[in-house]
This record gives C-alpha cells, structure tokens and sequence, in this order.
C-alpha cells in the first residue's frame, strides 16, 4: 500500500541534508588545512569525507524512487550501502580532526 503521508519526502530531505553538510564540511575543512600547507594525510580524509557526502547526494533520488517503489509494492527496502557510505564519510572526518589535533600537538 503506497504511503499517503509525506515519511519518504521528510526521509529524502534528511538524507539530502546529511550528505550536503558532510560534502560541504569536508569541503570546507580540506580548504582549511590545505591553506595552513598541511600535509596530504591531513587533507586526504576530508576529500573522502566529501567524496562520499557527494555520493550520497547523487544517490539521493534513486534512494528515493526505490523506497517509494518498495513501498507501493510492500516489500522491505535494504538501505546498508548508503548508511555505510554515510558512516564512511563521518569516520573520515573524525580522522582529519584527529589528524588535526595530532598535528598541532607535534
């Protein structure tokens, strides 16, 4: 039975919102640290952080029209892939951070 209510467009929203804040903060955070000339393995896992915040954008849409197809047709949806690159992204930026730290601790 199709979804009368607005879950899967509040879900989709969620989802965008995440993955452009994780592109944009990984973004933003590589241009910090490569305007301070940090090294590549400070800068290398913000890129990735943003890499998969840009995935999960452009995946977006797809994600989108098979929750709605899963939903009309009332079978389970298996979303690991997306949540995993989700968590990829955030572990990445947990390590530039602590890439940081380290950094100016030395």
């Amino acid at each position: 039975m199709a979804d009368k209510g607005l879950q899967s467009e509040r879900t989709r929203l969620a989802w965008v919102r995440t993955a452009a804040l994780l592109a944009a903060g990984a973004l933003g955070s590589a241009g910090v640290a490569l305007r301070h000339e940090a090294p590549a393995w400070i800068v290398a896992p913000f890129a990735l952080a943003a890499l998969s915040g840009a995935v999960l954008l452009v995946r977006t849409g797809v994600r989108f029209r098979r929750v709605e197809r899963a939903m009309r047709e009332g079978h389970p949806l298996d979303v690991t892939a997306d949540a995993r690159l989700a968590w990829l992204g955030t572990l990445a930026v947990v390590a530039g951070a602590l890439a940081v730290v380290i950094a100016a601790a030395a």
